[in-house]
């Protein structure tokens, strides 16, 4: 038996809260169940958007409708366990729900405005559901509301799971809106098959009620330490005009090499990572956005061998770079909101426009680099089609360095992901991945098994520098709503992929690797997670004799 490691603590808790509290849900639906409180339809004589803007329209009050997690009133939530629920849990505050908001009382009406504010809304790992729309209108002012329903959001987890001949084991606290002001605290103390750790994290998107965003994250591990510290007031909406933050990380932890799953070697990597950036945009002009940013890289990364060796020792070459950037992004205004695709029965914002991120550094000996490097990025995607029917998402990716004028950790990706809805409850669904690297560092192989799409193999089980994998998924989507926390899909799939050139320590490749299988989807829709809980069944029709005949996968994704 395998179980994927990933997050299992939440779909063993959504299941005892059935039992108990609250569940563990997601976000939104299209749905009636996706519009709070009363439910209140927009009043027919409400002229449309466009009609609005033509007309000048300024925009009045701002009614915020936020229901709490159940609704007594609709069939099934009326029951004293989530009455009790309702009262212990502390509703989103007023304040945070208007700073996100792109427009205030008295501004000109904008119907984008509208629908971008909705997207940020519904971002929140805290709300089910937000719809921004008009609510009446009048003498040239037109009234707003926005509808939000809470999720519950304080979690207590504990699991225990096996995955690739390794058992893996976590408890943890965590609160995703602290008081209802939207910060989140988590605590929990995890063991897998790298180490122990206990983790303490804080983040706020809106620290201090600004678009500021703040993280810190510290982790006391069996192998070493994480510290974490991320501030920076990113281009949170198209109009956004500046940014600016800073990133800090120091790491410290005991890495490992595989093959067919297996341990083979390890080393000691110590990270010491810093960046400072200020951004700059004209903002939304003709349906495209241009961001330019600027900043400075220090990134040190040095490797040695285990204290306590007990594998082969196999040491990357340490690395010290010390760069200004620059950073070009170009974001095309092209959005579709639709359901029934990566989740079940909430809306689901897909980014339709073209989009191209394209970042270089020169990181010379005479800034303090161990070499000179030039160290780039590129990022380019589209989605063609409407996601409501049949949608085809392509994206490409570029990265590495010259050093020395040679090329080297290079890592060109293709991405492809075909969307096909059959019936509102039957959706096809097909993603084809290739990756192709060359002169890789030691510690950045390209690795393929079951934690990386390839179910029915174990974690990591072939090792290159070039990986292709084709899925193909027949998705279903039901009405099936067990005590109204989460609702119910399922998929039958089969993959194939295989890994080609060099393994890092001299591993053999067994070619192609096919697997196929069927599965349930739970998405939880009562707590602070986007998370879709799988249990699959996958046969493996390769491989090695080690490997299981059937395989049986429980795993939390961020995905169908």
């Amino acid at each position: 038996m395998s179980c994927g490691r990933t997050e299992v603590a939440r779909a063993l808790l959504t299941l005892s809260l059935i039992a108990t509290l609250a569940g563990s849900p997601v976000r939104a639906q299209l749905d009636s169940e996706a519009r709070p409180a009363a439910n209140e339809k927009t009043l027919p004589e409400v002229p449309t958007g466009e009609q609005l803007e033509a007309a000048g329209a300024t925009i009045g009050k701002i009614v915020l409708l936020k229901e709490n997690v159940f609704d007594p009133s609709k069939p099934g939530e009326d029951n004293w366990l989530y009455r009790l629920a309702n009262r212990w849990h502390i509703l989103t505050r007023d304040s945070v729900i208007r700073q996100q908001l792109l427009f205030r009382e008295g501004d000109p009406f904008s119907q984008r405005l509208l629908e971008e504010s909705a997207r940020l809304l519904r971002e929140n790992d805290y709300l089910y559901t937000a719809v921004v729309e008009p609510l009446s209108y009048a003498n040239g002012v037109v009234d707003i509301v926005v509808r939000t329903r809470d999720l519950w959001t304080l979690t207590p987890g504990a699991s225990i799971s096996r995955s690739g001949g390794e058992n893996e084991w976590r408890v943890s606290l965590s609160e995703k809106n602290l008081l209802g002001r939207g910060a989140r605290l988590r605590l929990a103390y995890e063991e897998d098959v790298d180490r122990q750790a206990t983790t303490f994290e804080f983040s706020d998107r809106n620290f201090g009620h600004s678009w500021v965003n703040v993280a810190l994250a510290l982790s006391d591990k069996s192998d070493g330490t994480t510290s974490m510290l991320n501030v920076a007031r990113p281009f949170y909406a198209l109009e956004t005009r500046w940014s600016a933050g800073f990133n800090f990380l120091d790491d410290v932890r005991e890495d490992r090499l595989y093959e067919l799953g297996e341990e083979v070697a390890e080393y000691r990597h110590e990270s010491d990572y810093f960046t400072a950036f200020g951004g700059w945009s004209s903002g939304l002009e003709n349906g495209w956005v241009r961001r330019w940013t600027a900043g400075v890289v220090y990134d040190t990364q040095r490797f040695s061998e285990v204290a306590m060796p007990q594998l082969l020792a196999a040491v990357p070459e340490d690395r010290r770079l010390v760069y200004p950037f620059i950073e070009l992004e170009l974001l095309e205004d092209d959005f579709e909101v639709t359901s029934n695709r990566d989740h079940i029965g909430r809306p689901e914002d897909f980014y339709m426009g073209q989009r191209l991120t394209a970042r270089v550094g020169y990181a010379p000996e005479a800034f303090g680099s161990d070499r000179n490097s030039v160290v780039y990025a590129v990022d380019a995607s589209r989605g063609l089609g409407h996601i409501k029917n049949k949608a085809l998402f392509l994206s490409a990716t570029a990265s590495g360095r010259f050093d020395g004028g040679d090329a080297v950790n290079t890592v060109a990706g293709l991405q492809a992901r075909y969307y096909n809805q059959i019936t509102n409850k039957r959706l096809f669904f097909v993603t084809l991945d290739a990756q192709l690297g060359h002169e890789l560092d030691l510690e950045n192989p390209i690795e393929l098994g079951g934690n990386t799409g390839l179910r029915g193999y174990p974690l990591r089980y072939q090792v290159g520098d070039a990986s292709l994998l084709f899925t193909i998924e027949q998705r279903y989507y039901t009405d099936w709503y067990p005590f109204r926390l989460f609702r119910v899909g399922g998929a039958v799939f089969a993959d194939v992929g295989r890994t080609w050139g060099t393994h890092p320590v001299g591993g053999r490749s067994l070619g192609w690797l096919k697997d196929a299988g069927f599965g349930l989807r739970f998405g939880p829709t009562r707590g602070g997670d986007h998370e879709v809980i799988h249990l699959d069944i996958a046969f493996p029709l390769d491989g090695d004799a080690s490997i299981d005949d059937v395989q049986i996968l429980l795993e939390s994704k961020s995905s169908f």
